[in-house]
């Protein structure tokens, strides 16, 4: 195996055990088991398993049911709402390619989404959002309803709100305002800057950060993390996405959480233990667990 796609080594364990506030298991080589066993072993003693389309929610919920160290979110991912509505030839979803199933097809998909909510494993609803990186102006409609949708189900059955937000802030700070943001918001995989990090932590949304907080080019990103209040600070690893310096490239998972954790310590000027003792509570908070 080329050093590129081994998996990096297990970092030192953390002294105070922390959650990964977002992960793809499913997405990941190797069992589940194996997967929480490397993570509990440098004291990632908790995941969030996120869903992305039907498959992967029902995927997640399963997870949690059989795992007390799981729990799970269920959504159509941003992307996944305009394959729905419009098809998607190219087969770039993990479903292959698929016909359009026009606005039917997402009523009857959120329909499950609201469905799989209600189970007592299920702490949140998500990952949703926008994004304007992947879909083009023809998606934008079908995301947006989708979005609306996923923040009434949150609410309804008072999960969190997990959210995908990618080139797309205004839109998504304006819609969470014009709905009314469930009381528990969390923005996955944090990306808006230090002024952005002050409307969220005025409005009491969550900002959970990833590997990428550590990449070269990302000094907004931890200025983003300076201005965020330590009380709704979060860590994920998104993996197997976003694989933190040193290891970037390779493959992600959650027993890399002290990697990014350390680096965020650093940039907030706080001891490990502070900032990971404060993490878990706030996850704790986030998901209601």
């Amino acid at each position: 195996m080329s050093s590129k796609s081994a998996p990096p080594p297990l970092p030192e364990p953390l002294s105070v055990p922390v959650a990964d506030s977002h992960t793809h298991l499913d997405m990941q080589e190797g069992t589940v088991e194996e997967a929480l066993a490397r993570a509990a072993a440098v004291g990632v003693t908790t995941v969030v398993q996120v869903g992305c389309d039907i498959k992967g929610s029902r995927w997640a919920a399963e997870t949690a049911a059989a795992h007390d160290s799981v729990h799970a979110a269920v959504a159509l991912h941003p992307n996944e709402a305009p394959r729905i509505v419009l098809g998607d030839p190219e087969g770039w979803s993990r479903q292959g390619a698929r016909e359009a199933g026009g606005h039917g097809a997402l009523d009857d998909a959120l329909v499950e989404i609201d469905r799989l909510a209600a189970l007592p494993q299920v702490r949140a609803v998500g990952e949703t959002g926008l994004d304007y990186f992947r879909t083009g102006p023809e998606g934008i409609a079908a995301q947006e309803r989708a979005f609306r949708a996923h923040i009434e189900i949150a609410k309804r059955h008072d999960k969190a709100l997990v959210i995908h937000d990618r080139d797309a802030h205004a839109d998504v700070l304006r819609i969470l305002a014009e709905e009314g943001a469930p009381e528990r918001t969390v923005f996955h995989c944090y990306s808006g800057d230090a002024e952005m990090a002050e409307v969220c932590a005025a409005a009491g949304y969550f900002m959970s950060f990833a590997g990428n907080v550590t990449f070269k080019n990302a000094q907004p990103l931890r200025d983003a993390l300076v201005a965020a209040p330590r009380e709704l600070v979060l860590v994920e690893t998104d993996a197997p996405f976003l694989t933190p310096v040193p290891y970037r490239g390779r493959p992600n998972a959650p027993y890399l959480i002290p990697v990014t954790l350390r680096a965020m310590a650093a940039v907030k000027a706080l001891d490990e233990e502070t900032l990971a003792a404060a993490i878990s509570a706030n996850t704790a908070e986030a998901f209601g667990y």
